[in-house]
């Protein structure tokens, strides 16, 4: 399970010409699953993503995680981020999960960030959807589990 991971003022996903996902302060995740993913790795990479150090603390180093400020989390799926992309011109998506298992997966991933009493918005499995967002920094990192 990948995670693309910005540190965001704010952050929006719109679906349908709907906005289906909002936050204010805290971290967008960009979600993507892959075949051998299982509910172990999801809880995996939500511990280290609820408590990845990237936002400053009083003399401006990176020391607290998206809990300590009571920040938010947008988590979108992200197909494209289970590519291979090492040969070719064209990425290869044979390590994705299917859709059920990744759909799944995705809506485990967010009800146990809910658990975790992060404010937590979400963007619409499988559908085209616009992400807007003011990336704070730019502070951004890929996550694996």
């Amino acid at each position: 399970m990948k995670g693309l991971i910005q540190r965001v003022k704010q952050a929006s996903v719109v679906a349908e010409e709907q906005t289906v996902g909002e936050i204010q302060q805290g971290v967008l995740v960009l979600l993507g699953v892959e075949k051998h993913d299982d509910e172990t790795t999801a809880d995996k990479l939500l511990h280290k993503i609820a408590n990845y150090r990237i936002f400053t603390d009083e003399v401006g180093k990176m020391n607290l995680s998206v809990q300590n400020i009571q920040g938010e989390l947008l988590i979108v799926s992200q197909f494209t981020l289970a590519a291979d992309t090492k040969k070719g011109m064209r990425p290869s998506f044979s390590s994705a999960a299917t859709p059920v298992q990744a759909e799944a997966l995705y809506n485990y991933f967010t009800e146990r960030a809910k658990l975790l009493g992060i404010k937590v918005a979400n963007g619409q499995f499988g559908a085209d959807m616009q992400v807007t967002l003011n990336n704070d920094g730019p502070v951004t990192f890929m996550l694996e589990s």
